[in-house]
Parts: C-alpha cells; sequence; structure tokens
C-alpha cells in the first residue's frame, strides 16, 4: 500500500503555489490614514475575535489562539472607483481612499460591554425599520486583513444599511495549516454562539448571518448549540442565514439539519459543483464529499435549505470558491424579487443569468417562533486561495 502522505504533500505545495502566485497583503495594509477622497464610501466595522492580539505596530490581531473574546471598531472607506466583487488592496501604504480600500482608524476594545455599547451606538444611528445587523464569518486560510476587507466589500457591495460585525477567529492563513484551521474554528463556536446572541439582544431588528468555507463549521455548530440549549433565537428578527461554499461533510450536516428539525426558515446554502478548494478539502477528508461542492439540491432543499448552485457562473478567484462574493451586488435585486413573489404562486426553481435557485418558494416572510436562522451575500477577486 502507497501513502497518502506524499500525494497530500505534493498537493499543498501545488496549492500554496497557484496561491502565492495571486500575492497576498502584507500588514501595511492595516496602516490607518487621515486622507480623504470625494465619493469615498465610509463605512464602520465591528469585529469580535477568537484570535490573539498581535504586538507588531499595526498588526491588530496574529493567527494565534485566544481563550477570551476580544473586540475592536475599524472605520474604512471604499474609493469611488470600487468594481463590485473586488477588493481594492493599497497599493503602498498607507493608500490613496480615491483608489484604494484603506483603513481610517482602529480602536481595540477587550470587554464585551464595549462591544455592546459599540454595536447599541450604531443601531441608533438607523432609524426604525433599518435596525439590521450583518455578521460575517471568514473562513480556512484567512488572514486578518483579508478578512477585514471582504467585509468592507460585502458591506459596499450590497447595499446594505445593516451594522457590520465580523467574527473572526484563528487562521493562521497557511495553506499547509489546514488541521490547525479546523481545530481553531473548532474552538471558536462558544465565542461565535456569545457574540451571535449579543448581536440579537443588542436591539437589532433583524439579522443576517454569512458564512464562508471552514467558518460554516464553527457557525453551524454554535447554531446546533444555541438550537440545543433551550434559549433559541427569536425566529422574527432572523433575515437568513446564508452557508456560502461550505467545507462540511455533507453527512455531519444533514445530521445537523435533522437535529435542528426542519428550520420554519430554511438555510441558504451556496453550491458550485467546480471549487477546486472544496475538492482539496474532499481529498484530505479521504473522499467525503463536501457541502459546497454538493449536487443533490433536491435532497437539500427537502432537508430544509435554499440552495443556490453558481456551477455555471464563472469565477473571479483561480480556486472558484469565492463565488459567493459576486451575489453581494445583487442582493437588493433578489430581495426585490422575493417580495414581488409574496403571495403569489412560486415555482421552486428559479434561474438568474447562470445561477440556479431551488426551493426558492420556500423564502417566505417569518413567523412568530424561536428557532435558528437564513440569508444571502457575497463576493470574491483575483487573489489568494483563502477560504
Amino acid at each position: 500500500m502507497v501513502s497518502n502522505g506524499p500525494r497530500v504533500a505534493l498537493l499543498l505545495i501545488a496549492v500554496s503555489v497557484a496561491a502565492g502566485c495571486a500575492g497576498r497583503p502584507g500588514l501595511d495594509s492595516l496602516t490607518e490614514t487621515e486622507a480623504t477622497a470625494p465619493g469615498a464610501s465610509e463605512h464602520v466595522i465591528l469585529v469580535a475575535s477568537t484570535r490573539a492580539r498581535d504586538p507588531r505596530p499595526g498588526a491588530i490581531y496574529s493567527g494565534a489562539r485566544s481563550s477570551a473574546l476580544s473586540f475592536a471598531r475599524i472605520d474604512m472607506t471604499v474609493p469611488p472607483t470600487h468594481k463590485a466583487g473586488s477588493v481594492e488592496w493599497p497599493k503602498t501604504a498607507p493608500g490613496n481612499p480615491a483608489t484604494d480600500m484603506v483603513v481610517r482608524q482602529v480602536t481595540t476594545q477587550d470587554t464585551v460591554e464595549q462591544f455592546d455599547a459599540e454595536l447599541k451606538a450604531e443601531l441608533d444611528k438607523r432609524p426604525p425599520g433599518t435596525k439590521k445587523v450583518a455578521i460575517f464569518i471568514h473562513g480556512y486560510n484567512t488572514q486578518f486583513n483579508e478578512a477585514l476587507y471582504r467585509m468592507a466589500q460585502l458591506t459596499e457591495d450590497t447595499k446594505s444599511r445593516a451594522v457590520p460585525v465580523l467574527f473572526t477567529w484563528a487562521s493562521r492563513g497557511e495553506t499547509a495549516d489546514y488541521v490547525y484551521d479546523t481545530n481553531s474554528a473548532t474552538s471558536a463556536r462558544d465565542g461565535l454562539e456569545e457574540t451571535i446572541r449579543r448581536v440579537f439582544a443588542s436591539g437589532a431588528e433583524k439579522v443576517t448571518i454569512l458564512a464562508h468555507s471552514m467558518g460554516n463549521w464553527a457557525t453551524v455548530e454554535a447554531l446546533r448549540q444555541i438550537s440545543i440549549s433551550g434559549r433559541r433565537l427569536p425566529l422574527e428578527k432572523i433575515d437568513n442565514i446564508v452557508l456560502a461554499a461550505p467545507d462540511i461533510d455533507v453527512d455531519v450536516f444533514k445530521s445537523q439539519l435533522k437535529r435542528f428539525g426542519k428550520p420554519p426558515k430554511p438555510f441558504i446554502v451556496i453550491v458550485s459543483a467546480d471549487d477546486k478548494a472544496l475538492a482539496f478539502s474532499r481529498f484530505i477528508a479521504g473522499g467525503e464529499n463536501r457541502l459546497g461542492a454538493y449536487t443533490h439540491d433536491e435532497e437539500l432543499v427537502e432537508l430544509g435549505a435554499i440552495v443556490v448552485d453558481m456551477t455555471k457562473v464563472k469565477a473571479l478567484d483561480d480556486f472558484n470558491h469565492g463565488k459567493f462574493a459576486q451575489l453581494a451586488a445583487m442582493a437588493p435585486e433578489l430581495q426585490a424579487m422575493a417580495a414581488a413573489r409574496n403571495g403569489k404562486p412560486r415555482e421552486s426553481e428559479m434561474v438568474v443569468g447562470d445561477i440556479q435557485f431551488f426551493g426558492f418558494d420556500k423564502l417566505q416572510p417569518p413567523v412568530q417562533a424561536s428557532v435558528v436562522p437564513t440569508r444571502h451575500v457575497a463576493t470574491a477577486t483575483p487573489e489568494p486561495a483563502t477560504q
């Protein structure tokens, strides 16, 4: 019998080389600037993290784990030249706000009380009916600065007025650290549960949860903990829960959904059969199917999910793993379509461009009840194979 060790090593090298060709942003991308530019969009991003603080100047967070949650407020701007689905990294520190996304100010916080107060202050700026929060949980092989800039891009492209909350767990941002990242995502589930509960208790009228790749593992585990705790989330506050390119074993996800019971408001699962990053994950997992590359859409719909199949969509990244990001700019259009169909007969399947939707007829307005949630968002640009 031939050992899998050399094969895994060669695959890791191939993935690392491909990722390296794209280049990755350095710590100087977090350099603060007071410069402004006409037409630049301003965004305040709140951060909750199970990463350890990074002592290097301007680094904010490292890839090491912390036993306690910590928080931050980061003010950013997106340039007037921004292209949907793209992240405009600063070309040189601290960046030019006329052409680059830039960090204006970083305020670190160490207590949940500070986070709660900051979140409430941001919600108070929104009039009734728009007091929403969007939580984003990134995936494997993701540096903190990459997660932060992705959150800014998602916020800009969806044109959402929701308060953006980035939950960032201790990914080392290294292709070879798949197992470390898996364990980090698992250990982050308690911190994520606490963050989700605080957001729901903040006075937010609606909450969206979007997870990408390995971040789905931490997310679904946290939601499972909430589901069996006896203190479930109020369904009327749930906008949507979106699982984008989930790096989860299909059978594990099925068992988790059965534990939840068929949710009154279904999960939205974004899949693509040509996802190369998930093909790598499947190889590491002994050939077991990953949810984000699963093609049996009808089965997932029956279990209580809306499936967004992006297999036919041309990706902006080399690994076909960031297609979910390209949905961000379509968010207003899809919400309008869902609203227009309210109260009318609706087809189970729908096609918009190259995107197929299965179970779309189940996207109903929330009922009064207490369960676990669902929603949609997304984006991508040629960049490293972060998940």
